[in-house]
């Protein structure tokens, strides 16, 4: 360009602006070569690989809570939830979530390695790798938001199941409680704390070796140490003082950081409707 233009700079940068504004490019790059640097891609793949993660991370914990029969997925009528076992409902939509996200983020080594072998001036292993990679990537991470909108839309919560594995477990949670009751009593916290560790690894040792429910409270109501009766220690296993601020801090999540964020997406979706067609 700079021979069609007799030397011109000026022009060139020129050609560059009005290219770039053409295309609806808001800026460019400051200095590139053939191509524009391939570390972006790697950004763009990174960018897919950590939904990915996300989208696996939320996926193991579904099939974590199904296998306790907490959560269900969606299940059609006539789903097989298993070819050997008929009643089973395996949470095949959580397992396709986390084997799919698995090869997008192995995908952004790619980009990266492409990004790292540039040698002074590009070759064909760039374009021939990216043509792979990067349209796999979006691909690939679409059918993961399909199944993630889909099972999202269709979970189902088993409470009655939720409330009989928490209260299972409920004493063993409220120690840290009991502790600080019997501490601010003017307890031994040191000598408090290891007759919580001896109760509950007897009472944890009954549960897993005779089948029965734990009975921690009723050794801690029998422990003068603690002086605190039976009623006493059921009200602090009480399930609703044991969330902290976790409903303060979902209501505030959700006002000050998602629905902000849908409404620029839903705002910048708005926008792109109405803009005109471009053509080079």
């Amino acid at each position: 360009f700079l021979d069609l233009f007799e030397g011109d700079h000026e022009k060139v940068d020129a050609l560059n602006e009005a290219v770039a504004k053409r295309m609806s490019f808001g800026e460019g790059y400051g200095v590139t070569g053939q191509t524009y640097t391939r570390k972006v891609d790697a950004q763009i793949l990174g960018t897919l690989a950590n939904v990915a993660s996300s989208a696996s991370k939320m996926g193991h914990d579904l099939r974590l809570l199904a296998h306790l029969q907490e959560i269900e997925e969606p299940f059609e009528e006539e789903q097989i939830g298993s070819s050997a076992m008929p009643y089973k409902r395996n949470p095949m939509r959580a397992e396709r979530i986390c084997a799919i996200a698995r090869h997008v983020i192995v995908l952004a080594q790619d980009p990266l390695f492409t990004a790292a072998t540039q040698w002074l001036e590009r070759t064909l292993d760039d374009s021939a790798n990216r043509r792979l990679s990067i349209p796999d990537a979006f691909l690939a991470l679409d059918g993961i938001l399909v199944l993630v909108e889909n099972v999202s839309s269709g979970l189902v919560v088993n409470s009655q199941v939720i409330r009989r594995n928490l209260e299972k477990h409920l004493p063993f949670m409220a120690t840290e409680r009991i502790l600080m009751r019997a501490s601010s009593a003017g307890g031994d916290r040191q000598e408090l704390h290891e007759r919580l560790r001896r109760h509950s690894v007897a009472a944890a040792d009954l549960m897993k070796n005779e089948g029965v429910p734990a009975d921690l409270l009723e050794r801690i109501a029998d422990d003068d140490t603690f002086g605190m009766d039976l009623e006493l220690l059921r009200e602090l296993c009480d399930a609703q003082r044991l969330v902290g601020r976790a409903p303060q801090q979902v209501d505030r999540f959700l006002a000050e950081w998602v629905q902000p964020a849908l409404a620029r997406l839903e705002a910048g979706a708005n926008e792109r409707l109405g803009e005109p067609d471009v053509r080079v």
